[in-house]
C-alpha cells in the first residue's frame, strides 16, 4: 500500500516554494517602487535646492541694489548734486568760468 501523507507532504512542499516565490516578487516590485520614487525625490530636492540658490542670489542683488539706491538718495540731498545737476540740464555756469560751446 501506498502511503498517502507522502503525496500530500510533496503538495505542500511545493506550495511553500510558489509562495515563496510569490512573496519574493511581491517584495521586488515593491523594493523597485521604493528606487525609483527614491530617484524621483532626489531630483525633486536638487532642483528645489537650485531654486534656492537662485534666490538667495537674487535677494543679494536686490540688497545691494537698495543699498546703491539709498546712497544716490543721500548723493542726492547734497549741493555737490543740485550743482551738478544746474549745470548738466539748464546749463548754468560759475561767475569765474569760461563756456565752449559746439556749433551745430
Amino acid at each position: 500500500m501506498k502511503n498517502p501523507k507522502k503525496g500530500k507532504e510533496k503538495k505542500w512542499i511545493g506550495y511553500n516554494y510558489l509562495g515563496m516565490a510569490g512573496i519574493m516578487v511581491i517584495a521586488l516590485v515593491l523594493l523597485g517602487s521604493l528606487m525609483l520614487q527614491s530617484k524621483t525625490l532626489e531630483r525633486r530636492r536638487d532642483y528645489y535646492d537650485s531654486k534656492a540658490t537662485a534666490l538667495e542670489k537674487s535677494i543679494e542683488s536686490e540688497k545691494e541694489r537698495t543699498k546703491e539706491i539709498e546712497a544716490e538718495k543721500e548723493h542726492m540731498k547734497t549741493d555737490e548734486y543740485v550743482e551738478e545737476a544746474a549745470r548738466e540740464k539748464l546749463g548754468l555756469v560759475k561767475d569765474n568760468e569760461i563756456v565752449f560751446q559746439e556749433e551745430k
